[in-house]
């Protein structure tokens, strides 16, 4: 929308509260007029509308003004309203256009991951992957990549209950190795599967955090060995890791 066509006082206030969040200690009347160059009546009057609402607070000491509390309530309810499927579908694209390979989005259930999105790329592949489907974490790249921002305990509790059981011969049966490769996509910031879960398939997987900073999903590339080279996986894992940062941004999380 041109700036012109906008209600004048209603972007009068946009910019007063854009300008006050800017400011740690607030500001007063004088400094809001003086930045935005409008006489200090209207400044007064919008900041008093403003408070009226809970969106600006005025320090009782300093005559200073600052963020209400009222943003808390309003983008508490934005973030309650996200759904990590329709925010992640627009990357998801992305990385489908960019890659040509399927692509996945995973969340974590009781020990397990279930398939929410995919999309097939726009070359040939098999898979058994497919939405509502569920998925082991421990041979799976989305698995990991949760499972390594999980506490320990429940790690443990899951590892106890699930077990390890072998889906092909490159899958890691050995706890304490898992547990070492978890620390590692931790550090690194990307889990990798190499046909750990399915025989000739290779996967790439980064976590997605939500605003809380909890783990909540897992966003991954799945392609066969033939494109999937070690190569290949060297540029993917700077991309991977980007999502997922992309998709957290858009569930409310910035680190």
């Amino acid at each position: 929308m041109e700036r012109e066509n906008v209600v004048k006082s209603v972007a009068r206030a946009l910019d007063i509260i854009a300008l006050v969040s800017s400011s740690r200690n607030g500001l007063g009347v004088t400094e809001i007029a003086a930045q935005m160059d409008i006489n200090k009546s209207s400044v007064f009057r919008t900041l008093a509308t403003l408070a009226q609402y809970g969106y600006i607070e005025q320090d009782e000491e300093t005559g200073r003004y600052r963020i209400g509390y009222a943003f808390l309530d309003v983008s508490s309810k934005l973030l309650d309203s996200l759904d990590v499927r329709a925010e992640a579908k627009p990357v998801l694209k992305q990385l489908e256009d960019e890659t040509n390979e399927v692509v996945h989005l995973v969340v974590y259930d009781r020990g397990e991951v279930v398939y929410i999105e995919k999309l097939d790329g726009h070359e040939a592949l098999r898979m058994h992957s497919k939405v509502g489907k569920r998925a082991p974490v421990h041979c799976t790249s989305v698995g990991k990549a949760i499972l390594a921002h999980l506490p320990a305990a429940e790690v443990i509790d899951i590892l106890d209950r699930k077990g390890l059981p072998v889906h092909t011969e490159h899958t890691i049966t050995s706890k304490e190795t898992f547990l070492d490769e978890l620390t590692s996509v931790k550090k690194n910031g990307y889990a990798l599967d190499l046909e750990e879960n399915e025989k000739g398939i290779r996967c790439i997987a980064a976590p997605i955090f939500d605003h809380n900073g909890n783990v909540a999903a897992a966003v991954s590339i799945s392609g066969p060995t033939l494109r999937m080279t070690d190569e290949r996986l060297i540029p993917l894992q700077r991309r991977i890791s980007e999502a997922g940062t992309q998709i957290s941004k858009r569930l409310g999380f910035f680190q």
